[in-house]
């Protein structure tokens, strides 16, 4: 389980309307051949004029509804990727918990040979997977994820740039891979207690706070021991995959349109276009 941010970049492009699938945008050159400011009754008076009857156009909806949206990402795969399964939601955590629920009875995950959760260190996520997937043989906590806490710690302890500081996060993550949590724990203490300055003690307990609270979930031996994966690559790249068509230069959206457009991409990207629109054709020029 991940969560993709969709973060609209700037240009001087702007939504005409908006309908169910997404926006049309309106480029340069359309802007000076019609006001955008245009009242709808000029436009039903033109329509009249040419000698066809119209209702008023609603008011044309501005910009986006927030500067950003977060959607939570929930990829199901099997361990050699021959089959994938993702979905949406734009809701809360409670709202994500019922989804991957709802998708794991759909492709009946229950009666898989193994069942492995691979997450980020969200303490939503692990509190939804805990509630909703007890028949989980493991849950584990993404590697990229428990490396990117170490080295936001080595940074505030050593220096961006500090050989010393590389060389010790590099020794604590080979031991949280090969020797597990009760060794790295072992590491993690004593450093702890030599450091001086309130900075580096800060970013020191942030880290031991965040093992701490995760102990259960860093079993890196285990997983690699019974073929399991230890990081969470392919639902990153699902987040990036899934969001690509909304994401983009000049961009906006509210959430109705981009909760729309991102379920029909996942409808096409698990195979199941045909099956809600059997009878679907490409539109004829």
């Amino acid at each position: 389980m991940a969560c993709g941010r969709l973060c609209p970049a700037r240009s001087r492009k702007r939504p005409k309307n908006a309908s169910l699938y997404g926006l049309r945008w309106r480029d340069g050159a359309d802007r000076h051949r019609r006001r955008e400011d245009q009242a709808p009754r000029e436009r039903q008076s033109q329509a009249a004029s040419a000698g066809r009857k119209c209702k008023p156009l609603p008011p044309r909806k501005r910009g986006s509804d927030l500067p950003w949206k977060e959607f939570k990402v929930a990829f199901f795969y099997s361990e050699d990727a021959k089959r994938q399964h993702v979905a949406f939601t734009h809701g809360n955590h409670v709202a994500a918990g019922k989804l991957l629920r709802r998708e794991a009875d759909r492709l009946r995950f229950q009666n898989a040979d193994e069942r492995v959760g691979l997450v980020d260190g969200a303490t939503w996520i692990r509190e939804q997977m805990q509630l909703h997937f007890a028949e989980l043989d493991g849950l584990g906590l993404d590697f990229y994820h428990l490396s990117e806490n170490v080295h936001r710690a080595r940074r505030k302890v050593f220096g961006e740039e500090s050989p010393e500081g590389k060389a010790w996060a590099d020794d604590l993550m080979h031991v949280f891979k090969h020797q597990g949590c009760a060794a790295g724990w072992e590491r993690l203490l004593p450093w702890r207690t030599a450091l001086r300055g309130k900075t580096k003690r800060k970013a020191a307990d942030r880290l031991v706070h965040f093992v701490s609270a995760r102990r259960g979930m860093i079993r890196y031996p285990e997983f690699r021991q019974r073929g399991w994966q230890i990081g969470s690559g392919p639902t990153e790249s699902q987040c990036k995959l899934c969001t690509k068509r909304l994401k983009g230069y000049g961009r906006r959206w509210d959430r109705p349109n981009a909760t729309a457009v991102a379920a029909l991409d996942t409808l096409d990207r698990n195979g199941q276009w045909r099956q809600v629109w059997p009878t679907a054709r490409y539109a004829t020029p």
